[in-house]
């Protein structure tokens, strides 16, 4: 055997190995690659037939009455409005929530139990008139009731809006809602604050931080972010609220934003389509372990109150499968982060010269750290976001043992459950089809022929010092 045919290639009076994409190429096994780009085909073509069956139609849909407002279809529409002045007064003041130019009507009083603003409206028919919103504080519910026994606030809290109120500031910018009311006249109400202008900036500093570190790879995968939620938006609701089954819908919807953003974020190559074909794979393993978890768990979902009110408006749903659903599409990500790495890892490793066996045990290695990571990412990140309710169980006095099994806490440790099962099991099928696509010619320590030097050289010098290692 010549040295060649190790990926030694001649390079004036030394040969070493080259790491570029061109002699990499050379070593891909051609009836892998072949399976994987059919396989991957096989699961385009299902995708779109997928979506073309679960495409939703033009069916309308009826606002629940909690939704409706004062528009003549009865669909939620929000004015936008600037709080230009607040007093402090007494509650139930009847020009709350109506339409009058100049001052409001308040009588100001130092320790009133409700906060008076005055809210000038910025858009819509009653554009440039005013109205009052009025929020009760905790002054307004600190007198004793007959039956009622409730613990008093602390006097530096009695001044503060009641819990679930806005805390209105002058200056603010807000949302106004024009709703019906039971007398045949509308009001305004608030909706909530206006963040379209921070939401920008924060978008802008995101976009801005992702292309300085990435460059144009970043910009691409801010792209491919931009696309997946067009299809969620476009796609996935609408095809859910159509009646088409969740469980389904996921599916296609997570495959086909796989199928356009990791190709779109990392360029098309075969090691790009051994990650898409791990993180598929895996995915239908998770889809498979949250229906299972879900069954055996007994989770219904209906803990949560946007879970309850979409029964009760959108009866033909079936929360089961919203709960699949979600579980399915929030596997995208993490999967997604760990097969790229994997991936990249073996072709890495591979152009370094080690052979098939040797790539997959180094692959493995990095995988482990990578699995170690992402699972403590997974769990803390659920649990970040369920703390409140964590603090509500706390204050209730629950055992650890009844807090873990109520439905609510259910339903995040299956994910997280599901969710590092899958990542478990991505790293190794995401590392076999990368080493598969990647052939090397083994060739035993014993067996290696010596690279050639030019005279006055050792073996396998280089200038300067360096040395190569040829296989």
């Amino acid at each position: 055997m010549t040295p060649y045919s190790c990926g030694v290639h001649p390079s004036g009076p030394e040969r070493g190995h080259s790491h570029s994409p061109s002699a990499i190429a050379v070593h891909l096994r051609p009836m892998a690659a072949r399976i994987v780009v059919g396989v991957l085909v096989v699961c385009a073509i299902a995708v779109a037939v997928g979506a073309v069956v679960l495409w939703p139609g033009e069916r309308p849909h009826s606002v629940p009455l909690q939704f409706q407002t004062a528009a003549p279809d009865g669909k939620l529409v929000t004015q936008t409005g600037t709080v230009i002045a607040q007093a402090r007064s007494e509650c139930l003041n009847r020009a709350a929530g109506t339409v009058f130019g100049g001052d409001a009507p308040v009588t100001a009083e130092a320790d009133g139990p409700c906060i008076e603003s005055t809210v000038r409206i910025t858009s819509g028919k009653d554009a440039d008139a005013n109205t009052l919103i009025e929020v009760p504080t905790n002054r307004a519910q600190s007198g004793e009731q007959p039956g009622v026994t409730r613990s008093r606030p602390p006097a530096d809290q009695l001044d503060k809006p009641q819990p679930g109120q806005p805390d209105l500031k002058v200056g603010d910018h807000i949302r106004l809602v024009l709703s019906p009311s039971g007398q045949g006249t509308s009001a305004y109400s608030f909706y909530d604050y206006s963040r379209g202008t921070s939401t920008i900036i924060w978008a802008i500093v995101f976009v801005l931080a992702i292309a300085l570190v990435a460059a144009w790879r970043g910009l691409r995968s801010v792209l491919g972010l931009v696309i997946a939620f067009g299809v969620l938006l476009g796609f996935t609701l609408p095809a859910i609220l159509d009646g088409k089954s969740p469980v389904a819908v996921a599916i296609v919807s997570s495959a086909a934003i796989l199928l356009i953003v990791i190709y779109l974020a990392h360029g098309v190559s075969l090691r790009t389509s051994a990650a898409l074909l791990g993180t598929l794979s895996s995915l239908a393993v998770a889809a498979v372990l949250s229906y299972l978890s879900v069954l055996t768990m007994n989770i219904t979902g209906l803990s949560a109150e946007q879970t309850t009110n979409l029964q009760v408006y959108q009866n033909g749903i079936s929360t089961n499968g919203i709960l699949l659903a979600g579980f399915i599409i929030g596997a995208l990500g993490v999967l997604n982060d760990v097969t790229i790495t994997q991936a990249s890892a073996v072709f890495e490793l591979a152009a370094g010269g080690r052979s098939r066996r040797a790539t997959f045990a180094a692959a493995m290695r990095v995988g482990r750290d990578h699995i170690a990571s992402t699972v403590y990412t997974l769990v803390f990140a659920y649990a970040g976001s369920a703390l409140p309710l964590l603090l509500l169980f706390s204050v209730a006095g629950q055992s650890f043992s009844s807090l873990a099994t109520t439905d609510t806490v259910a339903v995040e440790l299956a994910r997280s459950f599901v969710g590092g099962i899958a990542i478990a099991l991505s790293v190794p099928l995401t590392t076999a089809i990368a080493v598969a696509l990647v052939h090397k010619h083994e060739v035993p320590d014993n067996h290696r022929a010596p690279a050639r030097s030019a005279p006055g050289r050792s073996p396998g010098a280089r200038p300067g010092g360096r040395h190569s290692r040829a296989d």
